[in-house]
């Protein structure tokens, strides 16, 4: 590793934990702010469910994971497998579920993406730098076992 690659991970690292102290607290705002969520689904929250309000689904198909909002609660960033991609790519989307849009280049894998402040630019890892497929799966142990067998 170079001094330059070095100093710039740092300063990556420094971004995101930056980024984390903004976007956590929006999150709770957000997500449970009768303003923001303008319409309530109850069904899918489980009966007995005392904590969570106006709960909706914004996404079908695909696999979906990782979404967080801009510092203004108005988009959603997250990645998602889905238009016949193999990869997670990045997308946006308004907290209403529209405007859909891919942001990452649609090549290789990518992972933890964030809105910067003022959510003109993202941040996002991704692994299209060292080819436009996706690396090969990994292998997820079944079970660990500790101690003999």
């Amino acid at each position: 590793m170079t001094v330059s690659n070095s100093s710039q991970r740092i300063k990556a690292i420094d971004i995101v934990k930056s980024l984390l102290l903004v976007i956590l607290p929006l999150l709770s705002f957000a997500a449970f702010n009768p303003e923001i969520a303008s319409t309530e689904t109850n069904d899918l929250a489980l009966p007995q469910e005392k904590h969570l309000r106006n709960v909706r689904q914004l996404t079908f198909g695909g696999e979906n994971a990782e979404a967080y909002f801009s510092s203004d609660g108005k988009k959603l960033i997250f990645q998602s497998t889905r238009d016949g991609r193999e990869c997670d790519q990045i997308y946006t989307m308004n907290i209403d579920g529209s405007d859909v849009r891919l942001v990452s280049t649609g090549e290789g894998r990518t992972t933890c993406s964030y809105f910067f402040p003022g959510h003109k630019r993202v941040l996002y890892s991704s692994t299209h730098l060292g080819g436009k497929q996706c690396p090969p799966k990994t292998r997820f142990l079944k079970r660990l076992c500790l101690g003999r067998l």
